[in-house]
């Protein structure tokens, strides 16, 4: 959908609610919807938020606040249609909902706030153990039991293999399923975060590296006229952002510790910029000594990788402006900032902001370098 032109038509939004399986809401309901926002990470859960005027009597009020139909746990499944091609923006559940009642016109509302289906995950602490299954192994077992909301797995096998020995280690879970999955990723260098769709009902759990290559989007051009699709760019330089991990092994006989190699980062982080930021900071990484040399070279790839991202921007469009819809976790190319900040980006989060007649997005990006790896930007 990002490379499908929106043009200036009719934008509308879709709500389907309900316990597990959702339906259409009441027309009350969508005739009452005020605003929506919906927020997307890399690597964090999505959020959501929605307002609905309470003014006049009706059913919110007389009948469906007090049946339960907003209450926490309720599944909301947003989708956003773009002259005609729906493009669901979230799967998830209301976790509270407020009611602000007041004696000014208009000012009277229910507020929802929920989260993406993750929160299914965080729910309840377990204890489990995973003998001889790999780091994506034991992921994919985990993800195994969350199909009755539409969720697959999309799960890639970490880029340093750890091949599992019950002989000397058995692998532990204590804690809910999204605390571990996420800390086995972070321990990767990898994400783990849903995407909803294609279709309601249906989302992907992704488990595997930003994915920093392809195609990118149409991309976000500035300061050129009538050209512009921005009105605003801001980039940043944090130099004490990226780190040099500090990893040592130890020779269980004769009990002498190595320093490791600095890693390449380019598995996870292929560049984006022509000229990389150098590291300021070392980080020495504690625990490394007692475990094997590839969770020891796995950790030092994470800490690398995810600390070297010293470039930032951030920035609003309009979507009937821009042409297309910023999608989150992808690339995306940028226009008109000059030779240092010009080039592919990689869209960190995006802010959907949804009103009657109005469709905004807030966005962060990120790269590793300064100036452009081409002389073109895809338009």
């Amino acid at each position: 959908m990002a490379d499908e032109p929106v043009g200036q038509g009719p934008i509308h939004l879709e709500l389907r609610m309900g316990p597990q399986l959702t339906r259409p809401v009441p027309a009350e309901v969508t005739e009452a919807l005020l605003s929506a926002q919906i927020t997307t990470t890399a690597g964090e859960r999505s959020g959501f938020q929605m307002a609905f005027d309470l003014t006049k009597k009706g059913a919110i009020v007389d009948r469906l606040l007090p049946e339960g139909f907003f209450d926490p746990r309720t599944r909301v499944i947003v989708t956003a249609v773009v002259k005609g091609t729906p493009i669901v923006l979230l799967d998830g559940l209301i976790v509270r909902h407020e009611v602000g009642a007041s004696n000014q016109p208009g000012q009277t509302t229910l507020t929802v706030t929920g989260e993406d289906l993750t929160l299914l995950m965080d729910l309840e602490e377990r204890t489990d153990r995973y003998p001889n299954l790999s780091p994506w192994q034991r992921v994919s077992r985990i993800l195994a039991k969350y199909t009755d909301y539409g969720i697959e797995a999309d799960v890639v096998k970490e880029k340093i293999l750890q091949p599992p020995n019950a002989q000397r280690r058995v692998d532990y879970q204590t804690g809910t399923d999204l605390q571990y999955v996420t800390d086995l990723a972070q321990a990767n260098g990898y994400v783990f975060y849903l995407i909803p769709g294609p279709v309601p009902g249906v989302s992907t759990a992704y488990w595997g590296p930003e994915k920093r290559i392809g195609t990118p989007q149409h991309a976000l051009t500035v300061n050129m006229d009538v050209n512009s699709t921005v009105d605003q760019l801001t980039f940043a330089y944090d130099g004490t952002a990226r780190e040099e991990p500090q990893a040592r092994v130890q020779d269980p006989a004769t009990r002498t510790a190595t320093l490791l190699a600095q890693p390449d980062i380019s598995p996870l982080r292929p560049p984006l910029g022509k000229r990389a930021t150098p590291a300021l900071k070392r980080k020495t990484l504690s625990g490394t000594a007692k475990k094997d040399r590839a969770q020891a070279e796995a950790e030092a790839l994470a800490r690398a990788a995810t600390s070297a991202d010293a470039i930032s921007g951030s920035g609003s469009l309009d979507v009937s402006r821009h042409g297309y819809l910023l999608q989150p976790r992808q690339l995306v190319g940028v226009r008109g900032t000059g030779v240092t900040y010009d080039g592919e980006y990689f869209v960190k989060s995006v802010t959907h902001n949804l009103r009657p007649g109005s469709f905004q997005q807030n966005f962060t990006l990120t790269r590793e370098g300064l100036i452009a790896r081409s002389n073109v930007v895809r338009p």
